[in-house]
């Protein structure tokens, strides 16, 4: 046990990510990758905000017994998510094949 404690103490008096400096990457620092960054990061927002009212929809729709609000509201949660995933997909792929045509 004193061995392992040993080790652990040495790793963590080193440092475990030594010389590491964070920074962007150089794709993201064009106007493309700006563009871009902005346009996922809106419509993010915007799949979150779809989110949130899809919650309260949820909510009210069963607090006053309104069963077609909340099934809504349960549709905006799923539909939300899924845009989500699909706008954080989209951007990264559109930004890896923008960085091989102007590598190329």
């Amino acid at each position: 046990m004193s061995q392992m404690m040993h080790t652990a103490m040495t790793v963590l008096a080193d440092g475990p990510l030594p010389d590491f400096k964070p920074e962007l990457p150089s794709a993201l620092k064009t106007p493309t990758g700006q563009i871009l960054g902005w346009a996922a990061g809106i419509g993010l927002f915007l799949a979150v905000l779809g989110g949130l009212c899809g919650w309260g929809a949820v909510a009210i729709g069963h607090n006053t017994e309104r069963g077609g609000l909340a099934a809504r509201g349960k549709q905006a949660i799923v539909w939300s998510l899924i845009s989500g995933l699909g706008i954080g997909v989209t951007a990264g792929l559109v930004l890896a094949f923008y960085n091989m045509a102007k590598a190329g």
